[in-house]
C-alpha cells in the first residue's frame, strides 16, 4: 500500500524513516478543547484529528466523519464511521475524491471483546480474508493485531510491542 507523503514538512524531523514518539491529547494549548492532537517531545503539533458533520450527499450516510490533518492543517485522510459498525478511510478530505485506502469491519462486539477486520484497498484480488485482524479487550485496554496467523503488534495498556 503506497500512501505517499504530504508536501508539508514536520519541523522536528526531516526524515520520516526515523521513528519519533508522539503524545496524544485533547488538551493541547492553542487548540479548541476536544480536538485530538499528536505532538512530539517538544510540544510541536504533528497531527490533528478534527470531527466534521457528514455530508448529506454521501450515501449510505456515515454516522461520523473525522479528518486526520498534518501540522499545516492539510487533510491527509478522512475516516467515515457507519451505523453498521464499519469504517472507510479515504485519501484527502474526500470532497470529490473517492480514493479508498482501507475499510474496517467489526466482526465481534461484546462487553469484554472486540474484533475488527482491516481490508486494504487493492491488496487482495478477491474479497476473501482480511489483511489485518485486531482482537482486543476494552475492559483491559489491550489489543493484538495479526497479519494472517502472525502477531504484528500488541498493546497491553502501558506500551506497544511491534513485531517484524
Amino acid at each position: 500500500m503506497e500512501l505517499g507523503t504530504s508536501e508539508s514538512s514536520y519541523p522536528g524531523s526531516g526524515n520520516w524513516e526515523i521513528p519519533i514518539d508522539l503524545f496524544g491529547s485533547k488538551k493541547h494549548a492553542g487548540v479548541s478543547r476536544g480536538v485530538l492532537t499528536f505532538a512530539d517531545e517538544f510540544g510541536n503539533i504533528v497531527f490533528r484529528v478534527n470531527r466534521h458533520p457528514p455530508s448529506p450527499n454521501l450515501l449510505p450516510l456515515p454516522e461520523d466523519k473525522k479528518l486526520l490533518l498534518d501540522a499545516s492543517g492539510n487533510p491527509l485522510f478522512s475516516i467515515h464511521r457507519y451505523h453498521n459498525g464499519s469504517w472507510k478511510c479515504y485519501k484527502g478530505d474526500n470532497d470529490g475524491n473517492n480514493e479508498l485506502v482501507f475499510r474496517v469491519k467489526r466482526t465481534l462486539k461484546t462487553l469484554t471483546r472486540v474484533e475488527l477486520e482491516v481490508h486494504f484497498h487493492g491488496e487482495r484480488s478477491n474479497d476473501e480474508g482480511c489483511d489485518l485482524k485486531m482482537k482486543g479487550s476494552p475492559f483491559r485496554r489491550s489489543c493484538s493485531i495479526y497479519k494472517d496467523a502472525d502477531l504484528v503488534a500488541q498493546y497491553n495498556g502501558t506500551c506497544v510491542t511491534l513485531s517484524r
